[in-house]
């Protein structure tokens, strides 16, 4: 009989699975871009699910098993619902829900603050491309209207800002018990 890990040892291992691959065309990894961003959020004294979102919004890169050209092929791997998914099914709606809209975010952002769009890196450029562009107005008003949706901005504004190579931050097991306390096993 083999036994399924828990979710937390599941998260670890997803997460550390990302320390060896480039963040999709940026100079940091998918473990250190994962632990920026989470990183950021605790510094800006973001709530604890909040923090935990924020280490996990872009799972779904680590579990739909594209490489990082996917986007240079004109692949959406669509790692927003990827993750939400698995998120979902393991975490509370204050930790899957700010993850599952962080794409929804950049696209708001984009539509509704010029300086936000003068700020994207050349890779966050390309897959807001692929993602659908800047919301129009009504999606701009649906998603003013969504639960969650200002924690997703706020999340979305410190995954922009992760991405700064060899930057010090805590590592994962600094975070293992916000993700215990979020699990829905």
């Amino acid at each position: 009989m083999v036994l399924e890990l828990k979710t937390t040892a599941q998260v670890v291992t997803l997460l550390e699975s990302g320390s060896g691959s480039l963040y999709f065309g940026e100079a940091v990894t998918q473990l250190e871009h994962a632990l920026q961003t989470a990183a950021l959020a605790e510094r800006s004294g973001a709530p604890d699910a909040l923090v935990v979102a924020a280490l996990l919004h872009d799972i779904g890169h680590l579990l739909h098993g594209l490489d990082e050209q996917a986007a240079d092929r004109g692949i959406d791997a669509r790692h927003e619902d990827v993750g939400e998914s698995w998120l979902a099914s393991r975490f509370s709606p204050a930790v899957s829900e700010p993850a599952r809209l962080h794409v929804a975010a950049k696209r708001y952002l984009c539509a509704t603050d010029p300086v936000y769009v003068s700020g994207l890196s050349e890779a966050s450029r390309q897959s807001l491309t692929l993602q659908g562009g800047p919301m129009s107005d009504s999606e701009v008003h649906a998603f003013e209207r969504t639960p969650w949706a200002q924690d997703a901005i706020r999340l979305r504004r410190w995954d922009d800002a992760a991405k700064v190579p060899e930057l010090r931050v805590p590592d994962v097991t600094h975070y293992l018990a916000r993700i215990d306390q979020y699990v829905e096993e």
